[in-house]
């Protein structure tokens, strides 16, 4: 009962996130309202973590998957947790290991960055450029200002020789990464300072190099902001988005005729087919049976639907309840994320809830957790849906009002009842195990 007692009076969970990620008082009215609140006994504390290490520095990951599950991530630790979450480090590692593993990433890093302030010395300035600095066919364009008045001091090439295509490539990309930075989570006060915009500008300019198939686009903002504020240190941030994107960059893939992001809406389509089929038609007389409506939820992560806490609260709820104590392993032999099914019972307990069910039913075509989380919100609107879309607009608006009033836990919760729902109708074998 004592111990009871010192937790509900823990000071550490008596912290308020929206005094650690503070919105600017001219923008409290419009901004979602937060829901998440750290809540003793459930959400992963600093001194829960801290004792789930052992002495060399290994992490009791299940123990970890299962707090985080419950109640999400102490807003202090968030950076620490979310590296294991998204793979950056092998729990079973020691802090010396990880640590010579940090450095020599830390020092990638810098290889990657000054690489890039050669092609333009913009990086690493604290500017960011919101002009463009070259014409698609490599010639520079003189002397581009940024909105807000900031100069840009664009490196060009001088001595006529053509630029390669690739440089083009990416320098043609910098002008609309500031652009999407200069929009990204403005009502933060963090965002108030040059600095933090430039820091992440610069991390998305680098990756934009890295990942010459993708370069840039119109989202990845939303997604690395809430790293590039949570993780102190700029390459550790830079890395933690790099393996963010791992998991998402095929919605950015793009052709003439399509993007990426439209399979997972198929995926949606066929999962909503065989849970709901009376929603599903009714949508498809809509003409929103490829559900170009989900679009936004997918492609960034449902960053518009929840406040900036609470998206970071679903994130790593669906992270812990996707996650497989090999993603390091599956993620450093860069071979993608890809896990054979098991029965192995340790492998297993150390697996988040949704991950676990998928090798239980040896499921392979790996669809993710947030696909499952749209078809949870659509369900919940089942009614209104079926009541008052009497076109593709209505049903824009009915979502569209969901905005600041979603519970990010009850969505995990009723996308797992769906997923297993779905494993029972694809796969009618599938037991249930807890």
């Amino acid at each position: 009962m004592r111990l009871l007692a010192c937790c509900y009076n823990d000071p550490e969970m008596q912290i308020d996130p929206d005094t650690v990620y503070p919105i600017r008082p001219d923008c409290r009215d419009d901004a979602p309202k937060t829901r998440f609140k750290p809540r003793p006994g459930l959400t992963l504390s600093p001194r829960r973590w801290k004792l789930l290490h052992n002495e060399e520095g290994c992490l009791d990951i299940a123990g970890m998957i299962k707090r985080v599950q419950r109640g999400g991530v102490h807003p202090t630790i968030k950076g620490e947790v979310w590296e294991f979450l998204l793979g950056c480090y092998d729990p079973k590692s020691t802090t010396e290991q990880r640590n010579q593993l940090r450095q020599q990433r830390r020092l990638e890093y810098e290889k990657l960055k000054t690489k890039c302030r050669e092609m333009d010395t913009t990086v690493g300035s604290g500017r960011v450029i919101t002009m463009p600095v070259i014409t698609e066919d490599g010639q520079p364009i003189e002397n581009p200002n940024s909105d807000g008045g900031t100069s840009v001091g664009s490196e060009q090439q001088t001595s006529g020789a053509p630029l390669p295509k690739e440089v083009i490539q990416w320098k043609l990309l910098l002008h609309q990464i500031g652009l999407d930075v200069n929009r990204t989570d403005r009502v933060l006060v963090y965002y108030e300072s040059q600095e933090n915009l430039a820091r992440l500008w610069d991390i998305l300019a680098v990756y934009s190099w890295i990942d010459k198939d993708i370069g840039y686009c119109q989202g990845m903002s939303d997604l690395c902001s809430p790293i590039s504020i949570i993780l102190e240190h700029e390459a550790d941030a830079f890395w933690c988005f790099e393996r963010l994107m791992r998991r998402v960059r095929g919605n950015f893939i793009s052709t003439s005729t399509s993007i990426g992001v439209r399979a997972q809406l198929t995926t949606l389509s066929s999962i909503m087919k065989s849970v709901d089929p009376k929603l599903h038609e009714h949508l498809e007389n809509l003409d929103g049976g490829e559900y170009l409506f989900a679009f936004r939820m997918l492609m960034v992560l449902f960053r518009r639907e929840f406040s900036f806490v609470d998206t970071m609260y679903l994130w790593e709820l669906m992270w812990s309840m996707e996650y497989n104590p090999n993603l390091f392993s599956m993620l450093e032999s860069d071979t993608g994320i890809s896990r054979e099914s098991t029965k192995d019972e340790g492998v297993l307990k150390q697996c988040g809830k949704f991950e676990r069910k998928n090798l239980q039913a040896a499921k392979k075509d790996e669809i993710p957790l947030s696909i499952f989380v749209v078809a949870s919100v659509l369900e919940a609107r089942n009614k209104k849906l079926l009541v008052e879309a009497k076109g593709l607009d209505d049903v824009v608006k009915i979502l569209n009002e969901i905005t600041g009033s979603l519970d990010a836990k009850k969505a995990c919760r009723e996308a797992l009842q769906i997923h297993e729902k779905y494993l029972n109708t694809v796969s009618p074998r599938f037991i249930h195990k807890s």
